[in-house]
């Protein structure tokens, strides 16, 4: 085309298409007659399709919570991925003799490559782009009644992979709650000991012991303070006694004590009653005596006097003894000495006793407040670990009855609700489609090829065409006349 900026008219464009008609027609007629033969003589595609229901779980959820938290589209994935493994197609593969050429000039990953892209998985979508209720399983094949066969067959294989998939996470969930519960529980039973190793190891300095302690040092303080008024009372028996002992054994010497010296002169006479009655001469023991206290601070032991008055007062002595033992009152006094000397060890012995059993109570109320930090740690940690077996048993049961309803099939459940019926109609090729995709195309070739063809004419068509093309300015033109031209003929 010479004159690009040319505005165009209909009867122009009507020229052109006159002047280009075999460019049109030529590329319209082979792209519609090449339309029409893949119509009718492409191979022909029939595909099948099921309707598949996803019901929802039989028992109420306020009842039996359910452990399966994938959502369906995740799950539809994870079955789809296992029916079109390579291992699961090679079965419907050989079980409905599918692709019997290819089988036989074909690797089988050629021909499972082949099943698995006719297998189409529609997922309704329900509002905000979540998985609906039901999805649609769809499968092609050039044999109809294969087609609706495989689809079925896909159909149960689908339903069979989500029971089985919801029984192994159900499982699966049970599995690790029991695993976890064990080793709680493990632990809850170690930490049970180490409080009961506790409790057994400082018995009597355990916090709940403390009132008790504190009661049983009061009372051993106060029978402390009666067994010492005891033994005080005790001891001052034993001195009245002793001194009864002294007063019988120097009945003279005490009187003389108390009378003073006034008395002096009448020992002499006295212990020559005492002598002729029967008794022992303590007035003459008591002079010899103070005779060798003289005679000590003169001589030395060695001395003859001393000496024969020790022997003297020895004899006395031993003869005094023997009267002792022989009146009835000093042995009665010597009785009431050794029993009251047995009361004084025994309570002695009950002081000492009380006294050591007041001391390990104030120890045990001592350490009660650093057992009370330790039990009240170990009591922490025990009550938590409680509270996570607690909460395991309680999951633990629940994951139980969630697996117990899925292997009894009252869980979410795949239903078929419209199985796949022999195809009447091919999906492909589809007739009407490619015809009018070869009208249309075809057309549009044609005409594209004419527009082409125009705008490579380089021939002048109008004066304008002589213009723009030699730069000349056109004074007049001679249209053509062809319709007078052949009347004049």
């Amino acid at each position: 085309m010479i004159n690009p900026n040319k505005a165009f008219n209909i009867d122009d464009y009507k020229e052109i298409a006159l002047r280009r008609l075999p460019y049109i027609i030529i590329p319209f007629v082979l792209v519609l007659v090449g339309a029409v033969l893949y119509a009718f003589l492409a191979p022909k595609t029939y595909e099948a399709k099921t309707l598949i229901l996803v019901t929802s779980q039989r028992v109420p959820e306020g009842f039996v919570k359910t452990t399966i938290t994938s959502k369906i589209t995740e799950r539809l994935q994870s079955i789809e991925q296992e029916i079109t493994s390579r291992t699961s197609l090679e079965q419907i593969i050989r079980d409905n003799n599918l692709y019997p050429k290819q089988t036989k000039s074909q690797p089988m990953e050629e021909v499972v490559a082949m099943v698995r892209k006719n297998i189409k998985v529609e997922i309704a979508r329900g509002q905000g782009g979540e998985a609906g209720g039901y999805f649609t399983l769809h499968y092609a094949s050039a044999d109809p009644r294969t087609a609706a066969v495989v689809t079925n067959k896909l159909a149960d294989l689908f339903i069979e992979g989500n029971l089985r998939i919801r029984e192994q996470q159900a499982k699966g969930t049970t599995d690790f709650l029991k695993d976890e519960l064990g080793a709680a529980k493990g632990k809850l039973e170690e930490q049970d000991k180490l409080i009961s190793d506790f409790k057994r190891k400082h018995t009597g300095e355990l916090p709940e012991q403390r009132d008790t302690n504190l009661q049983m040092l009061t009372q051993l303080q106060q029978i402390y303070q009666r067994t010492g008024e005891s033994l005080r009372s005790a001891q001052d028996r034993k001195l009245i006694i002793q001194k009864q002992l002294s007063d019988l054994e120097f009945p003279v010497t005490s009187a003389a004590a108390d009378r003073g010296q006034q008395q002096t002169s009448s020992r002499s006479s006295s212990a020559s009653s005492t002598a002729r009655s029967g008794g022992v001469q303590e007035p003459q023991l008591y002079e010899l005596k103070n005779q060798l206290a003289d005679l000590k601070t003169k001589y030395t032991d060695k001395h003859p006097d001393i000496v024969r008055i020790k022997r003297k007062i020895q004899e006395m002595e031993s003869n005094k003894d023997l009267d002792f033992r022989n009146n009835p009152r000093y042995r009665e006094l010597s009785s009431q000495t050794e029993a009251v000397n047995l009361e004084i060890r025994r309570f002695q012995d009950e002081e000492a006793r009380l006294k050591g059993e007041i001391e390990k109570y104030r120890a045990r109320i001592e350490r009660t407040g650093q057992r009370e930090q330790d039990m009240s740690s170990l009591t922490r940690e025990y009550q938590s670990t409680k509270e996570s077996y607690d909460t395991l048993l309680k999951k633990s049961q629940e994951a139980a009855q969630a697996e117990n309803l899925e292997r009894r099939q009252k869980g979410e459940q795949f239903r078929v609700i419209d199985a796949a019926s022999i195809p009447e109609k091919p999906v492909k090729p589809n007739r009407e489609r490619v015809l009018l995709f070869g009208l249309l195309i075809g057309l549009g070739s044609g005409l594209g090829l004419a527009f082409v063809r125009e705008q490579m004419d380089r021939s002048f068509r109008d004066p304008e065409d002589v213009e723009v093309s030699l730069g000349i300015k056109i004074l007049a033109s001679i249209p053509r006349i062809v319709e007078k031209a052949d009347r004049a003929a």
